[in-house]
Protein backbone atom coordinates (compact mmCIF):
# COMPACT_ATOMS: atom_id res chain seq x y z
CA UNK A 1 0.00 0.00 0.00
CA UNK A 2 1.40 3.35 -1.06
CA UNK A 3 2.10 5.76 1.78
CA UNK A 4 -0.04 8.90 2.04
CA UNK A 5 1.80 12.12 1.30
CA UNK A 6 1.88 15.09 3.68
CA UNK A 7 3.33 18.41 2.60
CA UNK A 8 4.75 20.45 5.51
CA UNK A 9 4.58 24.19 4.77
CA UNK A 10 6.54 25.78 7.59
CA UNK A 11 9.67 27.52 8.83
CA UNK A 12 12.52 25.03 9.18
CA UNK A 13 15.84 25.71 10.97
CA UNK A 14 17.96 27.72 10.71
CA UNK A 15 17.31 29.86 12.64
CA UNK A 16 16.33 27.65 15.56
CA UNK A 17 13.35 28.89 17.58
CA UNK A 18 10.24 27.35 19.12
CA UNK A 19 8.32 26.99 15.86
CA UNK A 20 11.15 25.74 13.64
CA UNK A 21 12.25 23.36 16.40
CA UNK A 22 8.78 21.83 16.65
CA UNK A 23 8.50 21.45 12.87
CA UNK A 24 11.94 19.83 12.63
CA UNK A 25 10.94 17.38 15.38
CA UNK A 26 7.91 16.36 13.30
CA UNK A 27 9.84 16.10 10.04
CA UNK A 28 12.55 13.90 11.59
CA UNK A 29 10.10 11.73 13.54
CA UNK A 30 9.26 8.06 12.99
CA UNK A 31 6.03 9.15 11.26
CA UNK A 32 8.10 9.12 8.09
CA UNK A 33 7.64 5.34 8.24
CA UNK A 34 3.86 5.76 7.87
CA UNK A 35 3.68 8.91 5.74
CA UNK A 36 5.74 10.38 2.94
CA UNK A 37 6.82 13.85 4.04
CA UNK A 38 7.49 16.67 1.63
CA UNK A 39 8.63 20.07 2.91
CA UNK A 40 8.24 23.64 1.74
CA UNK A 41 10.48 25.92 3.78
CA UNK A 42 8.87 29.38 3.94
CA UNK A 43 11.57 30.96 6.14
CA UNK A 44 13.00 33.06 3.30
CA UNK A 45 10.34 35.32 1.79
CA UNK A 46 12.55 35.89 -1.26
CA UNK A 47 11.71 32.32 -2.29
CA UNK A 48 7.94 32.94 -2.08
CA UNK A 49 7.24 32.50 -5.80
CA UNK A 50 9.33 29.32 -5.92
CA UNK A 51 7.44 28.00 -2.88
CA UNK A 52 4.07 28.76 -4.49
CA UNK A 53 5.06 26.78 -7.57
CA UNK A 54 6.17 23.86 -5.40
CA UNK A 55 2.87 23.94 -3.48
CA UNK A 56 0.89 24.14 -6.73
CA UNK A 57 2.69 21.11 -8.18
CA UNK A 58 2.52 19.05 -5.00
CA UNK A 59 0.47 15.84 -5.11
CA UNK A 60 0.23 15.62 -1.32
CA UNK A 61 -2.89 14.13 0.23
CA UNK A 62 -2.77 16.58 3.13
CA UNK A 63 -1.09 19.94 3.69
CA UNK A 64 0.18 20.88 7.16
CA UNK A 65 0.75 24.62 7.43
CA UNK A 66 2.18 26.67 10.32
CA UNK A 67 0.74 30.15 9.96
CA UNK A 68 2.09 33.59 10.84
CA UNK A 69 0.83 36.10 13.43
CA UNK A 70 1.94 39.30 11.65
CA UNK A 71 0.12 41.47 9.09
CA UNK A 72 2.68 40.86 6.34
CA UNK A 73 2.99 37.17 7.09
CA UNK A 74 -0.78 36.88 7.05
CA UNK A 75 -0.96 38.17 3.46
CA UNK A 76 1.53 35.48 2.45
CA UNK A 77 -0.55 32.87 4.28
CA UNK A 78 -3.80 33.99 2.65
CA UNK A 79 -2.23 33.56 -0.81
CA UNK A 80 -1.07 30.05 0.08
CA UNK A 81 -4.46 29.11 1.54
CA UNK A 82 -6.24 30.50 -1.53
CA UNK A 83 -3.99 28.42 -3.77
CA UNK A 84 -4.84 25.27 -1.81
CA UNK A 85 -8.53 26.15 -1.83
CA UNK A 86 -8.57 26.56 -5.63
CA UNK A 87 -7.12 23.05 -5.91
CA UNK A 88 -9.57 21.76 -3.30
CA UNK A 89 -6.68 20.42 -1.21
CA UNK A 90 -7.13 19.30 2.38
CA UNK A 91 -5.21 21.57 4.74
CA UNK A 92 -4.65 21.61 8.51
CA UNK A 93 -3.04 24.70 10.02
CA UNK A 94 -1.01 24.65 13.24
CA UNK A 95 -0.80 27.85 15.29
CA UNK A 96 2.38 27.99 17.38
CA UNK A 97 1.33 31.08 19.30
CA UNK A 98 -1.61 32.85 20.89
CA UNK A 99 -2.04 36.12 19.00
CA UNK A 100 -3.78 35.15 15.74
CA UNK A 101 -7.37 36.01 16.77
CA UNK A 102 -6.30 39.41 18.14
CA UNK A 103 -4.43 40.02 14.90
CA UNK A 104 -7.52 39.28 12.81
CA UNK A 105 -10.12 41.05 14.94
CA UNK A 106 -8.09 44.03 16.18
CA UNK A 107 -5.25 44.69 13.73
CA UNK A 108 -6.74 43.75 10.36
CA UNK A 109 -9.51 45.61 8.55
CA UNK A 110 -11.58 45.32 5.39
CA UNK A 111 -10.74 42.63 2.85
CA UNK A 112 -7.87 41.12 4.81
CA UNK A 113 -10.03 40.49 7.87
CA UNK A 114 -12.85 38.99 5.76
CA UNK A 115 -10.43 36.79 3.83
CA UNK A 116 -9.15 35.27 7.07
CA UNK A 117 -12.64 34.27 8.20
CA UNK A 118 -13.35 32.74 4.77
CA UNK A 119 -10.02 30.92 4.63
CA UNK A 120 -10.32 29.40 8.12
CA UNK A 121 -13.88 28.22 7.50
CA UNK A 122 -12.75 26.16 4.48
CA UNK A 123 -9.94 24.34 6.32
CA UNK A 124 -10.01 20.64 7.17
CA UNK A 125 -8.88 21.50 10.69
CA UNK A 126 -6.88 23.78 12.96
CA UNK A 127 -4.42 22.93 15.76
CA UNK A 128 -3.76 24.99 18.90
CA UNK A 129 -1.25 24.40 21.71
CA UNK A 130 -3.65 24.13 24.64
CA UNK A 131 -7.34 24.10 25.67
CA UNK A 132 -7.19 27.75 26.77
CA UNK A 133 -6.29 28.73 23.18
CA UNK A 134 -9.25 27.04 21.47
CA UNK A 135 -11.15 30.33 21.66
CA UNK A 136 -8.86 31.68 18.92
CA UNK A 137 -10.77 29.78 16.25
CA UNK A 138 -14.21 29.52 17.85
CA UNK A 139 -16.77 31.21 15.61
CA UNK A 140 -14.44 30.88 12.63
CA UNK A 141 -14.61 27.10 12.16
CA UNK A 142 -16.64 24.20 13.55
CA UNK A 143 -15.51 23.38 17.11
CA UNK A 144 -15.08 19.73 16.09
CA UNK A 145 -12.29 20.78 13.75
CA UNK A 146 -10.25 22.46 16.51
CA UNK A 147 -7.56 20.12 17.86
CA UNK A 148 -5.23 20.51 20.82
CA UNK A 149 -1.61 19.38 20.41
CA UNK A 150 0.70 20.65 23.17
CA UNK A 151 4.36 21.37 22.51
CA UNK A 152 7.08 18.99 23.63
CA UNK A 153 10.59 18.79 25.00
CA UNK A 154 13.05 17.15 22.61
CA UNK A 155 14.60 13.96 23.94
CA UNK A 156 18.03 15.58 23.58
CA UNK A 157 17.29 18.05 26.37
CA UNK A 158 15.52 15.71 28.77
CA UNK A 159 17.59 14.97 31.87
CA UNK A 160 18.29 11.25 32.39
CA UNK A 161 16.81 9.34 35.34
CA UNK A 162 20.27 8.98 36.88
CA UNK A 163 21.05 12.69 36.58
CA UNK A 164 17.63 13.56 37.97
CA UNK A 165 18.18 11.42 41.05
CA UNK A 166 21.52 13.15 41.64
CA UNK A 167 19.81 16.53 41.23
CA UNK A 168 17.18 15.64 43.84
CA UNK A 169 19.82 14.48 46.33
CA UNK A 170 22.00 17.55 45.70
CA UNK A 171 19.08 19.87 46.50
CA UNK A 172 19.44 18.99 50.19
CA UNK A 173 22.94 20.44 50.24
CA UNK A 174 22.52 23.48 47.99
CA UNK A 175 23.01 26.78 49.78
CA UNK A 176 22.68 28.83 46.59
CA UNK A 177 20.09 27.85 43.99
CA UNK A 178 20.51 28.85 40.36
CA UNK A 179 17.64 30.70 38.69
CA UNK A 180 17.59 30.36 34.90
CA UNK A 181 16.22 32.73 32.25
CA UNK A 182 16.54 30.92 28.92
CA UNK A 183 14.82 32.81 26.12
CA UNK A 184 15.30 35.60 23.60
CA UNK A 185 16.09 38.99 25.11
CA UNK A 186 12.87 40.83 24.31
CA UNK A 187 11.50 43.25 26.92
CA UNK A 188 8.03 41.71 26.94
CA UNK A 189 9.58 38.29 27.64
CA UNK A 190 10.39 39.69 31.08
CA UNK A 191 14.18 39.63 31.37
CA UNK A 192 14.27 43.14 32.98
CA UNK A 193 12.02 41.80 35.75
CA UNK A 194 14.48 38.96 36.36
CA UNK A 195 17.32 41.48 36.59
CA UNK A 196 15.36 43.39 39.21
CA UNK A 197 14.94 40.13 41.13
CA UNK A 198 18.73 39.78 41.14
CA UNK A 199 19.07 43.36 42.40
CA UNK A 200 16.65 42.64 45.26
CA UNK A 201 18.58 39.50 46.17
CA UNK A 202 21.77 41.55 46.37
CA UNK A 203 20.03 44.14 48.57
CA UNK A 204 18.82 41.38 50.88
CA UNK A 205 22.34 39.94 51.15
CA UNK A 206 23.73 43.42 51.90
CA UNK A 207 21.67 43.44 55.12
CA UNK A 208 23.57 40.40 56.38
CA UNK A 209 21.37 37.62 55.00
CA UNK A 210 22.95 34.62 53.24
CA UNK A 211 22.92 34.54 49.47
CA UNK A 212 20.28 32.04 48.34
CA UNK A 213 19.87 32.73 44.62
CA UNK A 214 22.14 33.22 41.62
CA UNK A 215 20.65 34.33 38.28
CA UNK A 216 21.79 32.74 35.00
CA UNK A 217 20.75 34.26 31.66
CA UNK A 218 21.04 32.65 28.23
CA UNK A 219 19.60 33.63 24.87
CA UNK A 220 19.89 35.94 21.91
CA UNK A 221 19.86 39.74 21.80
CA UNK A 222 18.11 40.89 18.62
CA UNK A 223 18.73 44.58 19.31
CA UNK A 224 21.93 46.30 20.45
CA UNK A 225 19.81 48.47 22.75
CA UNK A 226 18.64 45.37 24.64
CA UNK A 227 22.21 44.14 25.12
CA UNK A 228 23.30 47.59 26.29
CA UNK A 229 20.40 47.75 28.75
CA UNK A 230 21.32 44.35 30.19
CA UNK A 231 25.03 45.09 30.52
CA UNK A 232 24.47 48.60 31.93
CA UNK A 233 21.98 47.32 34.51
CA UNK A 234 24.43 44.70 35.77
CA UNK A 235 27.27 47.26 35.97
CA UNK A 236 25.17 50.05 37.49
CA UNK A 237 23.89 47.85 40.30
CA UNK A 238 27.13 45.84 40.63
CA UNK A 239 25.42 42.50 40.10
CA UNK A 240 28.47 40.63 38.77
CA UNK A 241 28.38 38.23 41.74
CA UNK A 242 24.65 37.60 41.27
CA UNK A 243 24.22 37.50 37.48
CA UNK A 244 25.92 35.40 34.77
CA UNK A 245 25.22 35.74 31.05
CA UNK A 246 26.04 32.53 29.14
CA UNK A 247 25.36 33.75 25.60
CA UNK A 248 23.38 31.72 23.07
CA UNK A 249 23.48 28.13 24.27
CA UNK A 250 22.83 24.81 22.58
CA UNK A 251 23.92 21.20 22.85
CA UNK A 252 25.85 20.21 25.97
CA UNK A 253 26.10 23.75 27.34
CA UNK A 254 22.33 24.10 27.30
CA UNK A 255 21.90 20.66 28.87
CA UNK A 256 24.33 21.61 31.65
CA UNK A 257 22.41 24.80 32.43
CA UNK A 258 19.09 22.94 32.57
CA UNK A 259 20.63 20.25 34.77
CA UNK A 260 22.29 22.64 37.22
CA UNK A 261 19.40 25.10 37.66
CA UNK A 262 16.54 24.58 40.11
CA UNK A 263 14.30 27.54 39.30
CA UNK A 264 13.20 28.63 35.84
CA UNK A 265 11.72 32.08 35.33
CA UNK A 266 9.94 33.49 32.30
CA UNK A 267 7.71 36.42 33.38
CA UNK A 268 6.46 36.90 29.84
CA UNK A 269 3.79 39.18 28.42
CA UNK A 270 5.06 38.72 24.86
CA UNK A 271 2.02 39.30 22.57
CA UNK A 272 2.76 36.36 20.24
CA UNK A 273 3.38 33.90 23.08
CA UNK A 274 1.72 30.51 22.84
CA UNK A 275 3.13 27.73 24.98
CA UNK A 276 6.87 28.26 25.60
CA UNK A 277 8.95 25.16 24.93
CA UNK A 278 11.52 26.58 27.36
CA UNK A 279 9.06 26.04 30.23
CA UNK A 280 8.53 22.42 29.20
CA UNK A 281 12.30 21.93 29.01
CA UNK A 282 12.60 23.31 32.53
CA UNK A 283 9.86 21.00 33.80
CA UNK A 284 11.49 18.00 32.15
CA UNK A 285 14.77 18.87 33.86
CA UNK A 286 13.27 19.08 37.34
CA UNK A 287 12.84 22.81 37.91
CA UNK A 288 10.39 24.99 39.80
CA UNK A 289 8.65 27.39 37.39
CA UNK A 290 8.12 31.12 37.95
CA UNK A 291 6.03 32.56 35.12
CA UNK A 292 2.88 34.50 34.24
CA UNK A 293 -0.76 33.67 33.58
CA UNK A 294 -0.30 34.65 29.95
CA UNK A 295 -1.42 33.02 26.66
CA UNK A 296 -1.40 29.20 26.88
CA UNK A 297 0.93 29.02 29.89
CA UNK A 298 -1.94 28.33 32.30
CA UNK A 299 -2.49 24.99 30.55
CA UNK A 300 0.93 23.75 31.65
CA UNK A 301 1.74 25.70 34.83
CA UNK A 302 -0.53 25.98 37.85
CA UNK A 303 0.06 27.97 41.01
CA UNK A 304 1.44 25.82 43.81
CA UNK A 305 1.59 22.65 41.69
CA UNK A 306 4.36 23.68 39.28
CA UNK A 307 5.69 26.75 41.04
CA UNK A 308 4.57 30.38 41.01
CA UNK A 309 2.16 31.97 38.52
CA UNK A 310 2.39 35.76 38.50
CA UNK A 311 -0.80 37.70 37.72
CA UNK A 312 -0.86 41.23 36.33
CA UNK A 313 -2.05 42.52 39.70
CA UNK A 314 1.06 41.22 41.49
CA UNK A 315 3.89 41.88 39.02
CA UNK A 316 6.23 43.20 41.67
CA UNK A 317 9.56 41.55 42.30
CA UNK A 318 9.36 42.47 45.99
CA UNK A 319 6.39 40.11 46.21
CA UNK A 320 7.78 37.34 44.00
CA UNK A 321 11.13 36.80 45.75
CA UNK A 322 9.57 36.10 49.18
CA UNK A 323 7.22 33.65 47.47
CA UNK A 324 10.25 31.77 46.11
CA UNK A 325 11.89 31.66 49.56
CA UNK A 326 8.67 30.46 51.18
CA UNK A 327 8.19 27.73 48.58
CA UNK A 328 11.55 26.10 49.24
CA UNK A 329 10.07 23.50 51.59
CA UNK A 330 8.01 22.20 48.64
CA UNK A 331 10.80 22.21 46.04
CA UNK A 332 11.33 18.43 46.15
CA UNK A 333 7.63 17.76 45.57
CA UNK A 334 7.29 20.35 42.78
CA UNK A 335 10.45 19.21 40.97
CA UNK A 336 9.32 15.57 40.95
CA UNK A 337 5.80 16.54 39.86
CA UNK A 338 7.05 18.68 36.98
CA UNK A 339 9.30 15.95 35.63
CA UNK A 340 6.57 13.30 35.91
CA UNK A 341 3.97 15.53 34.20
CA UNK A 342 6.44 16.38 31.44
CA UNK A 343 7.27 12.72 30.75
CA UNK A 344 3.58 11.81 30.60
CA UNK A 345 2.22 14.71 28.56
CA UNK A 346 5.00 16.67 26.86
CA UNK A 347 7.50 14.12 25.63
CA UNK A 348 8.61 14.04 22.01
CA UNK A 349 6.84 10.70 21.57
CA UNK A 350 3.54 12.09 22.92
CA UNK A 351 3.78 15.13 20.63
CA UNK A 352 4.25 12.97 17.55
CA UNK A 353 1.41 10.63 18.53
CA UNK A 354 -0.94 13.60 19.00
CA UNK A 355 -0.12 14.90 15.52
CA UNK A 356 -0.47 11.40 14.08
CA UNK A 357 -4.06 11.25 15.39
CA UNK A 358 -4.89 14.47 13.59
CA UNK A 359 -3.28 13.33 10.34
CA UNK A 360 -5.02 9.95 10.36
CA UNK A 361 -8.38 11.65 10.82
CA UNK A 362 -7.99 13.14 7.35
CA UNK A 363 -6.05 10.34 5.67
Amino acid sequence: MEKKKICLIAQFPPPMHGLSKAVQTLYNSNLSADFCFEKVDITNNKLFLKNLIQIWKSKADLFYFTISQTKGGNIRDLIILKLLSLQEKKCVIHLHGGYYRKLVDNDLVGWQKKMNYKAIKKLAGVIVLGPSLKYIYQGMIDDKKIFVVPNCIDDEFLISDEEFEKKIVALNHKEVLHVLYLSNFIRSKGYPEVLRMAKLEKERVSTGAKKELHFDFAGKFFEESEEEFFENYVKEHELQDFVTYHGIVSGQKKKDLLRDSYIFTLPTRYPNEGQPISILEAMGNGMVIVTTNHAGITDIVREGTNGIVVTEAMENQKEILPMIYNLKSKFHEIIETNRRVCLLNYSEDRYIKNLEKVFKKYL
